[in-house]
């Protein structure tokens, strides 16, 4: 096999990027657009020693799997892997993956992970689901302004006039933007030479509310134009604001050579500096409409899931698996603008909420006051640092702290239920020795990557909890992303026995001095070495063994060995074994030692 080979092969497989996985004369090939089911003509593209990757040169025979799908640039985009497939199989996949990972990196065993596994949740449509949306600004070979995405793995912008996973206002917005910037002599941000002022076009749309955001990024101070009398930020409020629904327009200074899109100051030119929206709770499993909701301010550098009907139903299978009933206090972690801090104070006594932006953090706050919640308290700080700071000072003083002492209650540092929803990196080792320490009731950990949820709840479940629940759902339909909720409950014994003992002298009584006697009787022994072993049998027989024979000799016996590391790795080498007289001696010993 050479690069550039051609050569038919089966798809049998998918990885967790969505590609398709074929073997090949005893090589596994990865292969991009290639689904499960699918026979192609395949071209070798990189190879290595036992594994490679290709190109679909042709489709023979497409899988069954296989749908046309709405977007005709999905492949050169990059950002809908897995469009083409089913979406029946879409959820399939993705329950795969979590369910993999879970027992790949989370050692769980598949008989377990089947038990406790609910269905995957889907969504209703999984086109038009997105409410945000960023757009980079850049100019194409011809040197006309285009927006649209970044292709896979490079920052190449494929113009993207209608992304179908978004709101159809989107285009209409994009096409006043570029026409107002040709007119007005406005440049697209270069990354090569650090000039141009528009660097990305950031959307939101409110699905309850019908309110608009529009944001430009830009690598200026302002919003100035080259050409055209008048002011160019009025000019295009003027035309954005005759859009239905256009509730708030800014601008954002990011001047720094980044990948970050958002830079930290934004300025609002007309409306509001932030739109709303709102939550809406459903019941649980069948996620029926409740009458009630959470309504949300959200600002350009807000926190909000992108997919707000799926956001309902994970958000209310969050609720349901903490299982509150009103006398709960709980931390949530990670807690962005308050979503789900504001969602569970419905059911909760007290919530208390963590967030390292300072921003978000005054959103919660704002939010908590909109729908006259009063049960919600905010701290800013890494989860990392303000639960183990919290933890350490409310154990010494049992007071909390002179911010909390107002609340009159220690129950901050003994809730009943811990929610983390972290990012992609997952929890922070200190924040999960935090929690292990707290030992609430429950934890309910809502993950936006498998892999690192697996790492966290190995730690978790070998210490003091338990898989009771997990459920993978669909945010992001025609990706390879999924969320995940999971419940983990405290292990507990499964029963008590109570006792009741007198001392004292006389019938059915425990003599005092007897305790002391037994005491002494159980009293643990002295550690046996090698080294004790070796000189009793030296002082009494008058020859020397090797721990390599007390190790062999104690393994035949069915004794642990491992005590002593270098004579076990010496049993793995070719040696003799220790005469008759020699086992005889070591059992001596062992017997003076009352090891046997």
């Amino acid at each position: 096999m050479k690069k550039n080979d051609i050569f038919e092969l089966e798809i049998t497989d998918m990885g967790t990027d969505g590609e398709g996985i074929g073997h090949y004369d005893g090589m596994t090939f990865f292969v991009k657009d290639a689904l499960i089911g699918d026979v192609i003509t395949a071209r070798a593209t990189k190879l290595k020693k036992n594994y490679g990757y290709a190109r679909v040169e042709e489709i023979k025979t497409p899988s069954t799997f296989r749908v046309e799908p709405q977007c005709e640039l999905h492949k050169r985009c990059g950002g809908c892997q897995i469009q083409a497939l089913s979406y029946e199989k879409q959820l399939e996949f993705k329950n795969n993956k979590v369910r993999n990972n879970l027992m790949r990196i989370g050692g769980f065993s598949e008989a377990k992970l089947d038990s406790k596994m609910q269905p995957p949740v889907g969504a209703d449509n999984p086109y038009r689901y997105r409410n945000k949306a960023q757009f980079p600004v850049g100019y194409d070979r011809d040197g006309n302004i285009v927006t649209g995405f970044y292709a896979s793995r490079s920052h190449n912008i494929i113009p993207v006039e209608d992304c179908r996973l978004g709101v159809p206002q989107n285009k209409e917005i994009l096409d006043i933007i570029k026409e107002w910037m040709n007119e007005c002599g406005i440049t697209p941000y270069d990354e090569n030479t650090h000039k141009g002022l528009v660097r990305h076009v950031l959307i939101r749309y409110g699905f309850t509310s019908k309110q608009i955001m529009v944001c430009l990024v830009i690598n200026g101070d302002s919003l100035e134009a080259k050409r055209r009398a008048g002011n160019a930020a009025d000019i295009l409020c003027e035309r954005l604001s005759k859009i239905d629904g256009m509730t708030s327009i800014s601008y954002n200074i990011n001047k720094e050579n980044t990948n970050v899109i958002l830079g930290k100051k934004t300025v609002c030119i007309w409306g509001r500096p932030y739109i709303e929206d709102t939550i809406h709770l459903l019941s649980y499993p069948d996620f029926t409409p409740q009458g009630t909701g959470i309504t949300y301010q959200i600002s350009p550098q807000s926190f909000y899931q992108v997919n707000p009907k799926q956001t309902e139903k994970l958000y209310s299978t969050a609720l349901a698996f903490a299982g509150l009933t009103g006398n709960e206090n709980v931390w949530d972690l990670y807690c962005g603008i308050g979503t789900i801090s504001l969602f569970l104070s419905q059911k909760a006594k007290q919530v208390y909420g963590v967030e390292i932006v300072p921003q978000a953090i005054e959103d919660a706050k704002n939010n908590a006051k909109l729908n006259g919640i009063t049960n919600a308290q905010f701290f800013v700080g890494k989860a990392e640092e303000v639960l183990p700071e919290f933890y350490e000072n409310a154990k010494k003083k049992e007071n909390i702290t002179d911010d909390t002492a107002s609340t009159g209650r220690t129950d901050m540092l003994r809730p009943d239920v811990i929610v983390v929803d972290p990012p992609r990196k997952g929890c922070d080792e200190k924040c999960l020795d935090t929690m292990l320490a707290m030992s609430p009731e429950r934890i309910v950990y809502v993950s936006c990557d498998s892999a690192t949820l697996a790492r966290d709840l190995k730690i978790l479940c070998e210490e003091k909890y338990e898989l009771m629940k997990w459920q993978a759902f669909d945010q992001f339909s025609h990706t390879t992303h999924v969320e995940t909720v999971v419940l983990l409950s405290h292990k507990k014994a499964d029963s008590y026995i109570h006792i009741d003992v007198e001392f004292g002298e006389g019938e059915g009584k425990i003599p005092v001095d007897s305790i002391a006697k037994r005491a002494e009787a159980y009293k643990p022994k002295e550690k046996v070495t090698y080294k004790m072993i070796k000189e009793y049998i030296e002082a009494k027989y008058g020859f020397k063994v090797h721990t390599a024979y007390i190790a062999e000799v104690k393994r035949n016996l069915g004794l642990p060995m491992y005590d002593a590391p270098n004579a076990v790795e010496e049993l793995k080498q070719p040696r003799k074994h220790p005469t008759p007289e020699k086992v005889e001696a070591i059992k001596d010993a062992l017997r003076y030692f009352a090891v046997i």
